[in-house]
């Protein structure tokens, strides 16, 4: 069991080095990928599946021929009454028929003088023709075991679905905390360069004291926000983690040397496009899990509904049987008039309350699965609709704050040379700065949502899988 342990994971890491690459970079697709693979909820929603086919598998039984032997003696009083010997063999059909054919041998003193002594065979047929011809009831419940299949496979696409969402969202606030800490690193560094440099000029006389304080407090306020950040990934790289599984639902950790791979570029975002809206509209309405899912609820109640229906009409059962001596001379000496047994049963309820009571039942549940449908197809679209807006919105405003970023950088760039020149103040390099960082960090928050918003046009249409 061990050795299977670690070959498993020796295979786990060597998917995850292939995953993160030379470089120990790990990109979207990547992620998504390990979450398909090995996370727990994805399993379970293949064990739905396998259930609902094992159910189809049970549902089907009642096409199953059967066999029944039945021996039956008794002896009282050293008087033999009687021994029954039955064999019989029954095949379901569609349509409510059953065939069946068996012998009988009825022996004994004192045997119920309707029974046929001795040995005795049949071949018989039995019809309901309201629950076979009307409505074929065994058949209806497989189709309803087959909607159920489907029902259970959109369910899964649904789990999926908001799954890959939650992992998509984790890993773009992974980058995002991850290029946020690096530019606070960066930060904190040039602030350490700058301190040293003001405090020399402070010892040779070229700087006033409060320039050492000044230099001082934009670098400690820098310490703590790197602090922050650096906190701040820690917690998007464990919750990174929730999502990374081994096959054998062992849980990984997503290390520290472990990097997202560099896709911020502005020339890269320009030119995504998700598509027309109304065809991403109609396509959602069409394909997505949940509307699927109605669909197969409807087809389910559809025929529960012929089912009961048909419950209103009385219980009628023709029975047929041909009898013979044995089972090989029946075709040949075939006499319906003389050896041959019939009947037939009919069984009505008179108020139909039970039957009447579940069809309105049945008529309520299709009403409210129609009023559930136009709901859901509404909240669908608006999804859709919302989150192709956002895309929009976000790649205009990247547009604009990468303008603004630019500008930043270049006022900062300007301001720190006539620092240098002895034209400015230390607390305008400190304000630039600060200006630029806000900035920054803006800009990383618009890109990540900018890229997660494309995987939130893919889950509004269900089809994030």
């Amino acid at each position: 069991m061990q050795i299977k342990l670690l070959v498993f994971l020796f295979v786990f890491f060597c998917l995850l080095g292939d995953a993160f690459g030379q470089n120990k970079t790990l990109n979207i697709d990547n992620t998504l990928d390990i979450v398909r693979k090995y996370h727990p909820v994805i399993k379970q929603s293949f064990l739905q599946n396998e259930m609902s086919k094992n159910e189809l598998l049970a549902t089907k039984g009642v096409f199953d021929p059967t066999i029944q032997m039945n021996t039956e003696e008794k002896t009282y009083d050293n008087k033999f009454y009687y021994k029954f010997n039955t064999t019989e063999l029954k095949i379901p059909l569609w349509y409510g028929i059953d065939i069946k054919a068996g012998t009988e041998n009825n022996l004994g003193d004192r045997i119920d003088p309707t029974l046929t002594k001795n040995k005795s065979a049949f071949v018989g047929v039995s019809l309901d023709p309201f629950r076979g011809i009307l409505i074929d009831k065994r058949n209806s419940i497989v189709k309803q075991a087959k909607n159920f299949v489907e029902l259970t496979k959109n369910e899964q696409l649904l789990v999926v679905n908001d799954l890959l969402l939650d992992a998509t969202s984790a890993y773009w606030n992974w980058v995002n905390a991850y290029y946020f800490n690096d530019v606070l690193t960066r930060s904190v560094q040039n602030n350490k360069i700058r301190y040293e440099v003001i405090k020399k000029s402070f010892f040779s006389g070229d700087r006033a004291p409060i320039d050492t304080t000044e230099a001082l407090t934009q670098l400690q306020t820098f310490e703590i926000m790197q602090n922050q950040a650096a906190v701040d990934l820690q917690k998007a790289r464990l919750e990174l983690s929730n999502y990374f599984w081994t096959d054998n639902g062992i849980p990984y950790e997503l290390q520290e040397d472990i990097v997202p791979i560099s896709n911020f570029e502005i020339n890269k975002i320009n030119i995504i496009e998700l598509g027309r809206l109304e065809e991403l509209v109609d396509k959602a309405i069409q394909e997505h899990p949940k509307i699927k899912m109605t669909d197969n609820k409807s087809a389910i109640l559809d025929i529960e509904k012929r089912i009961k229906t048909i419950e209103l009409f009385p219980t009628l059962k023709l029975n047929y049987n041909a009898l013979e001596n044995t089972l090989s001379t029946i075709s040949s000496n075939l006499n319906a008039s003389n050896n041959a047994k019939y009947g037939v049963s009919l069984t009505m309820p008179l108020f139909q309350r039970q039957a009447r009571g579940e069809l309105a039942k049945t008529k309520n549940k299709m009403d409210d699965l129609n009023w559930n449908r136009k709901y859901i197809t509404l909240e669908i679209e608006n999804k859709v609709r919302g989150s192709f807006a956002e895309f929009l919105a976000l790649k205009q405003q990247i547009k604009t704050n990468e303008a603004i970023l630019n500008a930043n950088k270049l006022l900062f760039d300007t301001e720190n040379i006539k620092f240098q020149m002895g034209e400015s103040s230390l607390f305008l390099i400190n304000n630039r700065e600060l200006k630029l960082i806000e900035t920054e960090q803006k800009h990383l928050t618009l890109k990540s949502k900018f890229y997660l918003s494309i995987y939130k046009n893919l889950w509004a249409m269900g089809s994030l899988n």
